[in-house]
């Protein structure tokens, strides 16, 4: 894994010319391109759900997970945008073998991902398109915070599945979606991205909003009424899963989730 991230830093790091042939590895990467105004440049996307307009009709390279290496060769990508956890460790490594110009993005806050998105403007020969959007995001989201700031911030507990059991941890980007609307993640001090935790961690952390995206999922949680949660009845449905997607589009998305949590505000 080391060797891999040293190689990738050096196809990352390198200068190059404004790409021409970019194959995408992730729906969020993909919306980035096309939020950049230069979807033009797209030869192909990793599919991973329901596609934007704007690449219907471009070739597949897989799904995630599962990369169509000769696929992707027989487009002659001149970079590619890399979501590491998009690809296998196996995959990656070959993609570094190959010695094709790559930008890889795991942005962990929301202020990472604004940076990402100029950079990635740059290697597709659109920094003012990519300064104007990052310009323009993190004024959304310094309203945001100054709007819910919150002292102390609000508990919550943000579900990701139930069986088993799943939540975000503090380096995951939802952990800071969730600070910039006032409210503490309750398993911050967990370092996997999406750990598994116990029903009984949960009602120790006691939180006073629970999140998620399935309503039954909440519905289940009434079993459990010494939660504060449910007490107060702040089961909440977070209906838009922009939230999945680090893109530009997910400010917007943060901005509906500070709405659901504090609407007093």
């Amino acid at each position: 894994m080391l060797r891999w991230l040293a190689v990738l830093a050096l196809l990352v790091s390198g200068p190059a010319l404004a790409a021409e042939r970019v194959v995408s590895l992730a729906p969020s990467l993909s919306e980035i391109v096309v939020e950049l105004g230069a979807a033009e440049l797209l030869v192909g996307v990793l599919d991973a759900g329901e596609r934007a307009p704007p690449l219907n009709g471009l070739p597949s390279v897989g799904r995630y997970g599962q990369l169509d290496m000769e696929r992707l060769l027989s487009l002659k990508p001149d970079l590619l945008l890399l979501w590491p956890g998009s690809v296998g460790p196996a995959q990656r490594d070959q993609l570094v073998r190959l010695g094709i110009p790559t930008y890889v993005a795991e942005p962990h806050d929301l202020r990472q991902l604004t940076a990402q998105i100029a950079e990635i403007a740059e290697r597709l020969g659109r920094p003012a398109a990519g300064q104007k959007l990052a310009a323009a995001l993190s004024e959304q989201l310094a309203r945001l915070r100054e709007r819910y700031h919150r002292d102390p911030p609000l508990p919550v507990f943000y579900q990701v599945w139930d069986q088993p059991l799943y939540t975000v941890g503090g380096g995951q980007i939802i952990s800071d979606a969730l600070s910039v609307c006032g409210a503490r993640n309750v398993f911050a001090d967990q370092r996997l991205p999406a750990p598994q935790v116990s029903i009984e961690s949960v009602l120790q952390r006691n939180p006073q909003v629970i999140l998620a995206t399935v309503q039954g999922q909440l519905d289940a949680w009434k079993a459990w009424p010494q939660v504060a949660a449910v007490q107060q009845g702040r089961l909440l449905l977070v209906s838009d899963n922009g939230l999945e997607r680090p893109s530009g589009q997910m400010i917007a998305a943060t901005a509906k989730l500070c709405a659901l949590i504090a609407p007093e505000r």
